[in-house]
């Protein structure tokens, strides 16, 4: 089963934001422990890591450099970081068209299209209603508490 990380997933795993992390930390472990089998990201949500993370709130913020240096050691150490290929880019303006997706849901469609075209089978995100394009591909969409919880044997 390979498991694809959204930004949020990303955020909550590497920035300690007291409780509500702790579902987001618990994968991050579990990949640092190989015990999550081909975990992958995007390209995208690497670069939203950086732009969130030096934005937050002073008491969580982080400066560039040790973003980068998480995102070095946690993201691209541990896990695959894809992007759309080519030749789905148009195709998947289209029917981001086609579906009336506009203003800053274009960039969670994006993600959803590049988590299809990586493999992927679940995706973890903190916010599943930006991710309904991933359903039309079949993926599972779940919060980090779900993936969690949910039992190796009872995923597809």
């Amino acid at each position: 089963m390979s498991v694809f990380l959204d930004t949020s997933v990303l955020l909550a795993g590497l920035v300690d934001f007291g409780p509500q992390s702790t579902p987001a930390q618990s994968i991050l472990q579990k990949i640092a422990g190989q015990r999550v089998p081909d975990p992958t990201t995007a390209w995208h949500c690497c670069l939203e890591f950086l732009s969130v993370a030096t934005r937050l709130p002073p008491e969580f913020r982080l400066t560039s450099p040790d973003a980068v240096r998480l995102l070095e050691e946690e993201v691209f150490a541990r896990m695959a970081v894809h992007d759309l290929p080519a030749a789905d880019r148009l195709p998947m303006l289209r029917a981001a068209a086609r579906d009336g997706v506009g203003g800053g849901r274009i960039y969670d469609a994006h993600i959803a299209d590049i988590a299809r075209a990586a493999g992927a089978d679940v995706v973890v995100t903190d916010n599943r209603r930006h991710f309904l394009a991933a359903l039309r591909y079949g993926l599972r969409v779940e919060t980090p508490a779900e993936f969690l919880a949910a039992p190796r044997g009872k995923r597809p």
